[in-house]
């Protein structure tokens, strides 16, 4: 087991001049570790990887790898659309002291189950850490089949959880039947944490933990103590300001309200835009809704 728990899928700051701001991600990686947050996934979808180098997301894994200090697990997301790139991100990754890695479904291919398997596979051989597989076909318009999970679970020994974001209850019951029983289910969705749960969950890579990590972390502790009607109250009393994080595409509400909150993690890289005025109110009352200190609103930009 990587981890139980929260993992928050931390956001990239930027400076002024559209680099990683890495004293700004060692804040944030303090601020996590000291409100209850059990994993940290750097460089994944809401870390903006996708408009990052090599070179920035290797160095923003080091950062993270190094501030935490094995406190808590590092998970490296290392992911691209071409299986060789994505093994040299893999690669580079462990060499860069990460616990595990979160490889997420190639995108715009739309590969086959045969070049789905055979890609996952490649990856595995060619690490030794443990791999999280990210299922997340709204985003890469390909989904990973519940055989096909457990066929990578049962055939490679380093594949040993599933971040699964496909929206589909039923595909996660299905999936936690077939898969070995010490094989990991993580939600990739803040809206069922609990219901995830339900179905032998061990917790969530979440976008929510952002901005709530003690919450989040107290969600799936409560869960899993025993606790479920907390658990669910806490999962209901955030409904709102989790509708309000994903009203516009990730990463972009969830940074947005970063910065009103204070925390000043910078703009967003292109292609992903300013929020619509009418959404960025609907997310600060959500903000206030939910008893967080909403400041004076940020210029977020966009470089």
């Amino acid at each position: 087991m990587i981890f139980t728990g929260s993992a928050v899928a931390l956001v990239t700051p930027f400076n002024e001049d559209n680099t990683p701001n890495f004293e700004k991600i060692k804040e944030l990686v303090e601020y996590h570790i000291a409100n209850g947050t059990d994993a940290i996934v750097a460089t994944g979808t809401t870390g903006e990887a996708s408009t990052m180098t090599d070179e920035e997301q290797l160095d923003v894994i080091k950062c993270i790898v190094d501030t935490v200090n094995k406190r808590i697990p590092v998970i490296a997301g290392a992911s691209t659309n071409d299986t060789r790139h994505s093994l040299s991100l893999a690669k580079g990754a462990q060499d860069m002291g990460a616990d595990a890695l979160l490889i997420i479904t190639p995108y715009y291919n739309k590969a086959n189950r045969t070049g789905l398997k055979a890609h996952f596979k490649a990856i595995a051989d060619a690490v030794d850490l443990p791999i999280i597989l990210y299922n997340v076909p709204s985003r890469t318009g390909v989904n990973i089949a519940p055989d096909l999970v457990a066929e990578l679970a049962n055939e490679c020994e380093n594949i040993v959880a599933i971040k699964e974001a496909s929206g589909d209850i039923a595909q996660v019951a299905e999936v936690a039947r077939l898969v070995p029983d010490d094989f990991a289910i993580y939600s990739g969705n803040d809206d069922s944490i609990t219901p995830l749960l339900s179905l032998g969950g061990s917790g969530v890579i979440s976008v929510l933990a952002n901005v709530c990590p003690q919450q989040t972390h107290d969600l799936v502790a409560k869960f899993l103590d025993g606790d479920v009607k907390g658990s669910c109250k806490i999962q209901l009393d955030l409904k709102a300001l989790i509708d309000a994080l994903f009203i516009e595409v990730n990463p972009v509400p969830v940074k947005t309200a970063m910065n009103l909150l204070g925390f000043d993690v910078g703009h967003l890289r292109l292609p992903l835009g300013e929020m619509n005025p009418k959404n960025l109110e609907v997310l600060k009352q959500e903000l206030i809704n939910a008893g967080l200190d909403v400041k004076e609103t940020a210029e977020l930009g966009v470089k």
